[in-house]
């Protein structure tokens, strides 16, 4: 298949990024389907996605007819055979398991037509860890997003297996689609950023799980010396502190690695009092007016 084939796509999970995924996708003009297991994930995605078209309409990104046309473009169903209809490429953004992942993908794989390539936007695994059980792995690909709301990066990673006519197809598409495409030469976990984002972030949990500083005073540090407006908890904030916590937990389960377990312990202890970050209100900092936005807070005043 060749890029230019590429119309219509299937958003497989219509959480956070399948909701941004299925958007930018449909503002270059796609015809999206958001599949899920439930009408209420679907019923939520589509009132998130008319929000978030009426912001980009707000920062002039894109006109009222083009979000209104955008909007047109996407469907949502719960039927798995009606999703795969006539798909050309798959976008898949289920929980990081990849035994779930493999299952999706094995039930697509029996649906879509077999020139349907399958990507994958996870954001832990390898796609080889799962690669055979989609049924067609010389399709299939990761296709990596980070956050379209502020940004069009996206990775490109191949496992072993990957045919070149997949590759060269999926960068193009990410080309057409306005995308900054990244391709990797061999998998590698976290990609290209988040590779370099998770040491960062791991080292400034190992300082505040060893007591080493506060949390306050880790974040004053990067915003001092490196004069940026936020600082690695308040990063974790905006992320989630679950999501920072799934990943440490993770790795610290996968390499027995004893400080990254006191990490994922330090983290744990704010997910369990539902103080994930901005989503909740509070978590190392309370929303909305964090401690770290107000004047003096980097001089140290503001503590």
């Amino acid at each position: 298949m060749k890029s230019e084939d590429i119309q219509r796509i299937l958003i497989i999970g219509g959480g956070t990024m399948g909701r941004q995924i299925a958007l930018h996708f449909a503002i270059y003009g796609c015809n999206v389907v958001i599949y899920d297991i439930q009408e209420e994930f679907l019923t939520k995605a589509l009132a998130i996605i008319q929000k978030m078209a009426g912001t980009y309409v707000h920062l002039k990104r894109i006109t009222p007819e083009e979000a209104q046309a955008a909007i047109g473009r996407i469907k949502t169903t719960t039927l798995p055979e009606e999703a795969a209809t006539d798909i050309d490429l798959v976008s898949e953004s289920v929980p990081e398991d990849p035994v779930l992942k493999g299952k999706v993908f094995s039930l697509f794989h029996s649906l879509c037509p077999p020139r349907t390539i399958f990507t994958t936007n996870t954001s832990t695994l390898l796609p080889s860890m799962f690669a055979e059980a989609t049924g067609r792995p010389g399709k299939f690909i990761a296709l990596h997003f980070h956050d379209l709301r502020t940004n069009t990066v996206v990775d490109i990673m191949p496992h072993p297996g990957t045919d070149e006519e997949t590759i060269h197809a999926v960068q193009g598409f990410a080309k057409r689609m306005g995308l900054i495409d990244i391709m990797l030469g061999k998998e590698s976990s976290g990609y290209v950023f988040n590779a370099m984002l998770r040491a960062f972030l791991e080292s400034a949990q190992t300082l505040a799980a060893n007591g080493i500083s506060s949390i306050e005073d880790i974040d004053r540090s990067w915003m001092g010396v490196m004069n940026m407006p936020i600082g690695p908890f308040g990063l974790m904030d905006s992320i989630g502190i679950d999501t920072s916590w799934k990943v440490t937990s993770y790795w610290a389960k996968q390499t027995g690695d004893a400080q990254l377990k006191k990490n994922a312990d330090f983290l744990k202890q704010f997910v369990d009092r539902g103080e994930v970050g901005q989503k909740t209100g509070k978590g190392f900092y309370r929303y909305p007016g964090p401690l770290f936005r107000q004047p003096g807070f980097i001089a140290g005043h503001a503590i």
